[in-house]
């Protein structure tokens, strides 16, 4: 009996350290992020402020530069995590795939973009724009449909009313604009803040504020990577949580220099200026959780812009699990 009593002290001696080894073993998610971009200022803060380490995660982050890329580094396995527009998982829905993208955290509420003229103007009205040049977002992206949304809110008609032109790359669209094309343009920052500085252009307008809240960025993963990876995804949220709590309690100032490190190009001024600029629009979602009447407010622009064949269910392409138990700690 001693003999027995013995042996099983010594395996549970044995077996213990390697328990509690797999418990603190670190797991690495691969991100891709559709842009680098101030607007996603929370997930650099959850970066930089180790708040993914505290949650036993190794964070890649990747740019892919582009929704399509984007979706497509995620559904082919080269990234366990998108940081992309919701409405490619809608996209991606409607094309029939067996293994959708679920959205399951946001970062950021309203579309990012700002209307930026070549001349001051005093006094703006969106009437103005009649009979103007509008160089414009890329066709069936979400910038293109949020702007041309707020165009008809203004009962300006996008074909008739004005020149829109939308055959530029967006990587080129500020240099288009530069160079002397448009009279109005569709930018966002720090590129707008930057034109400002530079007396290139004026901002005169938020399409941010004109849109709405829509789940305009989320974390998303194919619906077979959550199954097999939830408490990973569980730990992902509250990090971004975590980070989210911090960008609303913390200043513009302090904001930008948690997240310098990530834009050594740009001056910290002009970082202060976008996340001062984003933070009092309320671009930065301060919970995790997307909510069903934004979710159809994103439909409502698509469907406006003719790109929504048809709609997808909220209980279909979101999964609130993680982000509510996160935002009720």
């Amino acid at each position: 009996m001693k003999k027995w009593l013995v042996g099983l002290s010594l395996l549970l001696l044995l077996v213990l350290p390697l328990s509690a080894c797999n418990q603190n073993q670190v797991q690495k998610i691969r991100v891709a992020e559709v842009t680098h971009s101030i607007f996603y200022a929370p997930l650099y803060v959850a970066l930089s402020k180790g708040f993914f380490k505290e949650e036993g995660l190794d964070v890649q982050l990747a740019t892919t530069w582009g929704g399509d890329k984007t979706m497509t580094a995620l559904l082919s396995n080269g990234a366990d995590v998108a940081l992309v527009g919701s409405e490619t998982s809608i996209y991606v829905k409607n094309q029939g795939s067996k293994d959708p993208a679920i959205n399951f955290a946001r970062l950021t509420q309203t579309d990012g973009s700002f209307l930026v003229s070549r001349k001051k103007v005093e006094n703006f009205s969106w009437e103005q724009l009649k009979g103007s040049t509008f160089l414009g977002q890329r066709k069936g992206g979400m910038p293109q449909m949020v702007g041309e949304f707020v165009l008809k809110k203004h009962q300006i008609d996008p074909k008739n009313d004005l020149k829109l032109i939308q055959n530029i790359d967006f990587a080129n669209i500020a240099n288009a604009f530069a160079s002397g094309t448009g009279d109005y343009v569709q930018l966002f920052e720090p590129t707008a803040s930057i034109f400002e500085k530079e007396g290139k252009g004026h901002i005169i307008a938020s399409f941010g504020k004109e849109s709405g809240l829509v789940p305009y960025t989320s974390f998303m993963s194919k619906q077979s990577y959550i199954k097999k990876n939830s408490s990973a995804l569980e730990k992902f949220t509250m990090a971004i949580y975590k980070a989210q709590q911090w960008v609303k309690d913390h200043s513009a100032k302090e904001i930008a220099s948690a997240i310098a490190s990530q834009f050594k190009d740009t001056d910290t001024n002009i970082i202060e200026t976008v996340v001062d600029r984003y933070k009092n629009q309320g671009s930065y979602a301060t919970s995790p959780v997307l909510d069903e009447k934004s979710w159809n407010n994103l439909q409502d622009i698509m469907k406006e812009a003719g790109e929504l064949p048809q709609r997808a269910e909220y209980k279909t392409l979101v999964n609130t699990t993680y982000a509510e138990k996160a935002a009720s700690k």
